[in-house]
């Protein structure tokens, strides 16, 4: 199927997918599907989502969580590193420090508008600027710098900018890195996405490069997938360059990764997430919504691509985290 005309984002409309997301992160929170002492701080109207939203968030968190905790349990002789592309008012750091789990380096990066209005709510805010070692805020410049946590202002369509921001948080580029993109890559023009996978797997010799995002565009569901977000400025650029899990796979080949997995979330959600935990959030709401369910869920996916000179990720994955029902 033929692409459509090119459409274009509106800067504002994407990073206000940013502040759904901390509500619905919040509204899990408080309906009891997971933990987030910080989540709060950036929600100014809390919300109450309905249970098919809220257990979606949950599978989405859950998923992106049991990679993010495999990579941090991997043994190594070298300091660990987290790079959050696009990560908004994620407070993935505030929360792994309070576990006493945080990477040895956890960088963010967002436009200006966002990492500027983060940086102003952390220096305001004591209960997230305790986790802070000796912390210079510069929320003019959207920056926050301290030894472990670091947050830069950026467009990611700017890989100078990048590596400029990758050398002022001292990141060492041989050593273990995750690079986070949740609902980042769909939004972003293919040829950008991809030049942005490539500048990651040029500069990373030991990396997992996860992405979060929709797919299946074609159908009846995608369509409207797509046309609701249209309508709020916000299309989906890169959901006809990869519309399937086997394309998302090759994007990652495609430019430069080594090795690439894809599974959509209902895979996920029912074999790769702790049944036992799976059981218990089951039980916080009325759920009905089944058909829908799994229908949505098998529009979003996880897709990772590896690359490791020393196989420091021979092990890792969702294969490695598979459950039984």
């Amino acid at each position: 199927m033929a692409a459509p005309p090119r459409a274009s984002s509106s800067r504002a409309a994407v990073q206000a997918t940013n502040d759904d997301a901390s509500a619905s992160k919040l509204s899990c929170v408080r309906k009891g599907y997971m933990t987030d002492n910080y989540v709060q701080y950036f929600v100014r109207r809390p919300v109450k989502r309905s249970p098919l939203i809220n257990r979606g968030y949950f599978a989405r968190w859950a998923a992106i969580r049991a990679l993010l905790m495999q990579f941090l349990s991997q043994p190594s002789s070298k300091r660990k590193q987290i790079v959050s592309l696009g990560a908004g008012f994620d407070t993935t750091f505030f929360q792994l420090n309070e576990e006493e789990n945080a990477p040895d380096i956890f960088m963010e990066v967002d436009f200006l508008e966002v990492t500027s209005k983060k940086a102003m709510i952390v220096a305001a805010c004591k209960e997230m600027a305790r986790h802070l070692e000796s912390p210079v805020f510069a929320p003019e410049k959207g920056e926050i710098s301290s030894e472990h946590y670091k947050l830069f202002a950026c467009d990611l369509t700017d890989t100078a900018r990048l590596d400029a921001v990758c050398e002022k948080a001292d990141l060492d580029l041989s050593a273990p890195t995750l690079i986070l993109a949740e609902c980042v890559l769909i939004y972003m023009d293919p040829e950008a996405s991809r030049a942005l996978l490539r500048w990651a797997a040029s500069k990373f010799s030991n990396a997992v490069f996860v992405a979060y995002e929709q797919i299946h565009g074609e159908d009846a569901f995608g369509q409207q997938m797509i046309r609701n977000l249209e309508s709020r400025g916000c299309p989906l650029l890169g959901i006809h360059d990869t519309s399937t899990l086997e394309s998302k796979m090759n994007r990652f080949l495609e430019t430069g990764w080594k090795r690439a997995v894809a599974v959509d979330m209902d895979e996920i959600y029912n074999r790769h997430i702790d049944p036992v935990e799976r059981r218990r959030i089951e039980r916080l709401e009325i759920f009905d919504e089944f058909e829908e369910w799994h229908i949505m869920q098998e529009h979003y996916c996880v897709a990772y691509g590896i690359i490791d000179e020393n196989e420091t990720f021979a092990g890792f994955g969702f294969s490695q985290i598979s459950s039984e029902s």
